[in-house]
């Protein structure tokens, strides 16, 4: 049901001419569906205080709450189509009065961590495209349909927004940013193990992909306990994301995911001296896949102790003057972090062996991004001690990976198991860091155990055996011509 529904509204949004791509499709379905929730838990929490004898402060003014402009409803509980909103007066009531209303938010909010700062955030920086009022109303209904009450609604409405962000990611030239692989992401977290107690932290959140399959993670494994419960809503994840429309997308995909009023911030994250960061905003644990191939200005690049343009590069060193000693990361970078000969690159590998250890280094294959052709690793790392060894971990799925043959967790198992021992096998090694070049650093992966082929031979040896075969072709024939 949930699926059509949302089938439902991207064939309308493909119809309105101001919605033009996966990218706004998103957007505007997340918009929709963050005031179609914020209905459900106003209404939960009104009859909470209800059964406890009290009274309840709606967030929203009753203009508007969704069933009043969205859903009117008559006493036979259907749309009250004489009160209804549609066409022209819809669209105009939803962008002159609606989004301002919610905008303003954002100034009067008592924090950055309630729900309210939330929304005054989304509808800061989403704009409504559904130009057609009678689109909208459509959508409108279809969105009415979405339960959110139950924990196993919110799995399933979750899981469909992450398909949803995938297909963005498929989409277009950008979209690759909003989406890390989850089987990959599983991994990583499997090998990080985060705990409760621990504070994990994704500078670079995207559509918070990483945050959300850690909740997962610790979510399954805690005690149920009020106390836990509390701590995973409110004081574990942390997260900063620059770009709008991800930031709207990762606060949706953490609400559909359980969290009420995430902690992700709209902020670039290179924008912060990495000389300011102090213990107080330092965390346990790192999980992120930084966006690469940008270059960031000079003034940013001052925040910085190696400057650098490459954007990956100047988050590597973000995230690890962002841990705390002790704490743990596992960072998707590009492979060319490990080789690349200039100053930054090599400062960049000193700094990360001198300060912490990099004990796994995972090669992922061409292809695991889909859209993107960049070959990808991801460093494992504990920061306080220098690295001594580092154990490589060469994935082959045996196949070629694209959109048919995506990454599964299957693919990821042996990694997983290995990883806890550093065990050598065909696919991976260890390499003591006084065996590296000391000067360049280079930490390139070069499998020691791939078994030998072949060697190929000289164009000097093929033509000795094609004349050879000549030879004995020609004899052949002769003797069958005495035969004959």
């Amino acid at each position: 049901m949930f699926e059509q529904t949302f089938k439902n509204i991207d064939d309308l949004l493909y119809k309105d001419s101001g919605a033009d791509s996966e990218l706004d499709y998103i957007g505007q379905t997340s918009w929709v569906m963050f005031l179609r929730y914020l209905d459900e838990l106003e209404q939960d929490k009104a009859d909470e205080a209800e059964l406890r004898g009290e009274g309840y402060t709606f967030i929203l003014d009753e203009e508007y709450r969704w069933g009043k402009w969205a859903m009117p409803k008559g006493e036979d509980g259907k749309l009250d189509h004489h009160v209804a909103l549609t066409g022209p007066d819809l669209v105009q009531f939803v962008d002159g009065k609606l989004f301002p209303y919610l905008a303003k938010f954002k100034q009067t909010a008592e924090s950055a961590q309630t729900i309210q700062y939330k929304i005054g955030e989304i509808f800061s920086e989403l704009k409504n495209k559904i130009q057609s009022g009678y689109n909208l109303r459509e959508i409108l209904e279809y969105a009415d349909e979405l339960p959110f009450r139950s924990s196993k609604d919110k799995h399933e409405l979750s899981h469909l927004y992450e398909t949803k962000i995938k297909n963005m990611g498929n989409a277009g030239r950008n979209g690759g940013q909003y989406y890390t692989p989850r089987p990959l992401i599983r991994a990583m977290i499997q090998v990080i193990d985060p705990q409760m107690g621990e504070k994990v932290y994704d500078g670079a959140a995207g559509s918070c992909g990483f945050l959300c399959e850690a909740y997962e993670y610790m979510y399954e494994r805690m005690e149920k306990t009020t106390d836990n419960l509390k701590t995973l809503q409110e004081s574990t994840f942390y997260g900063k994301e620059k770009k709008n429309l991800a930031y709207v997308i990762g606060i949706m995909n953490m609400i559909l995911h359980g969290i009420e009023a995430p902690n992700i911030v709209h902020t670039n994250t290179l924008g912060e001296n990495i000389r300011d960061i102090q213990e107080k905003n330092r965390y346990h644990i790192i999980l992120a896949n930084p966006p690469f191939g940008g270059k960031e200005r000079k003034e940013v690049q001052q925040n910085f102790d190696i400057k650098t343009g490459e954007t990956a590069f100047l988050f590597m060193q973000h995230f690890i003057k962002s841990l705390k000693t002790g704490g743990r990361a596992a960072i998707v970078i590009k492979n060319t972090v490990l080789s690349n000969t200039d100053n930054a690159s090599i400062a960049l590998r000193k700094l990360i062996l001198e300060s912490c250890n990099l004990h796994t280094i995972l090669d992922m294959p061409s292809g695991t991004f889909l859209g993107a052709g960049v070959k990808t690793v991801v460093l494992f790392f504990q920061k306080g001690e220098p690295t001594k060894k580092i154990w490589y971990y060469q994935l082959d799925p045996g196949r070629n990976m694209g959109k048919t043959n995506p990454l599964n967790d299957k693919d990821m198992a042996e990694f997983v198991k290995l990883q806890k021992k550093a065990l050598e096998t065909e696919q991976s090694w260890n390499v003591k860091v006084v065996d590296i070049d000391q000067e360049t650093c280079d930490l390139s992966v070069k499998n020691p155990n791939t078994p030998e082929e072949e060697p190929l031979r000289s164009p000097q040896e093929i033509l000795e055996e094609m004349e050879e075969l000549d030879t004995e072709t020609k004899g052949l024939l002769d003797s069958i011509k005495e035969l004959i």
